[in-house]
């Protein structure tokens, strides 16, 4: 969502457009009120509800991105309650991949809060969420700069020594990575000198390492830390599979940028993925929590080239449908500024 947030911001600012982005998660001051929880909340919610209110007072158009659970009530709810007051035209871009488990225990709340506000999703998979709640939502996919992320200049044809697996999702239990990890421990059956590199940050990640040398993998696991986008750019060129072992997913853009980068995806097919890849066609699928199928499509992506070459030109297409060229005037008429 961060990513999204900065990148739209860029984009809109190209076109023409003033934005100023009032960010949920500004640095502590002072520093130290970050190691005090429940103080800390506090400490950074003010802060956002008064840059809010001064910045909302400037703005024709409140673009409130929006998430599940305790993020929806501490900083969604009240940005879209001050633009409704302050009569500003409110779009909210929901995109949390829990919502099905979310609305079932907030729709009432949430579809009174969005009454006279236009919702925004990046899935047809959350449009059918929320329409299941009465509420009608219009898709605008997620941007990928495909200036910056594009295909590396290789032959469809050239042998895969050693293959390189990239994951690119934050180290928590709801992306899946120790699934990724059992998965790649069995493809190095057959791929012994398989190589992998985990990019992303998080609580996890003591255990994946502790789980990464219980499976043997300590020589051919990398875990990168977090990267910057033209480090990620340049990961994603180098890998031959991308895989996605998450346990809840909306619309990845993880998954879109290795896309427009030529990289066949291997994912599990959990939420919205299936309404954005289709197996054997854009992607190859395996259903969630299981390693051994996981390990088979990741075999199957890394064995048959006619399939790579497949997944790749089908890809990169469904990639370029989702540049900014393609998606603008969609965010224009959403804003009323077309």
């Amino acid at each position: 969502m961060a990513n999204q947030t900065a990148q739209l911001q860029r984009l809109l600012e190209s076109e023409g457009v003033s934005v100023s982005v009032v960010q949920t998660n500004a640095p502590y001051r002072p520093r130290w009120i970050g190691r005090v929880r429940g103080l800390r909340a506090i400490f950074r919610l003010g802060p956002y509800c008064w840059r809010l209110w001064r910045d909302t007072r400037e703005a024709d158009v409140v673009h409130v991105m929006a998430n599940s659970g305790l993020s929806w009530d501490l900083f969604a709810a009240p940005a879209i309650a001050l633009a409704k007051r302050a009569r500003r035209r409110v779009v909210v871009n929901y995109r949390g991949g829990l919502a099905r488990e979310f609305l079932a225990m907030a729709s009432v709340r949430v579809r009174g809060l969005l009454s006279g506000v236009r919702l925004v999703v990046p899935s047809e998979f959350l449009k059918s969420v929320f329409a299941e709640h009465g509420m009608e939502a219009e898709v605008i996919p997620n941007v990928v700069d495909i200036e910056r992320f594009y295909p590396r200049l290789k032959p469809l044809d050239s042998p895969l020594h050693p293959p390189h697996v990239v994951i690119a999702r934050n180290l928590e239990h709801i992306y899946g990575i120790d699934l990724g990890l059992c998965a790649v421990a069995i493809a190095r059956d057959e791929f012994p000198d398989l190589r992998v590199s985990i990019a992303g940050t998080g609580p996890s990640r003591r255990a994946l390492e502790q789980l990464a040398a219980e499976l043997g993998l300590v020589g051919c696991v990398t875990f990168t830390g977090q990267l910057g986008s033209g480090q990620m750019a340049d990961l994603y060129r180098s890998a031959d599979v991308v895989l996605n072992p998450v346990r809840a997913d909306n619309t990845p853009n993880s998954v879109l940028e290795a896309l427009a980068s030529g990289v066949p995806v291997v994912t599990t097919e959990v939420g919205g993925v299936p309404f954005l890849v289709r197996h054997e066609q854009t992607a190859l699928l395996a259903p969630p929590e299981s390693p051994r199928e996981l390990a088979t499509q990741l075999m199957r992506a890394l064995r048959d080239d006619a399939l790579r070459a497949r997944l790749i030109e089908q890809g990169l297409a469904l990639s370029r449908g989702c540049s900014w060229p393609m998606v603008k005037e969609r965010w224009f008429r959403a804003y009323g500024i077309a």
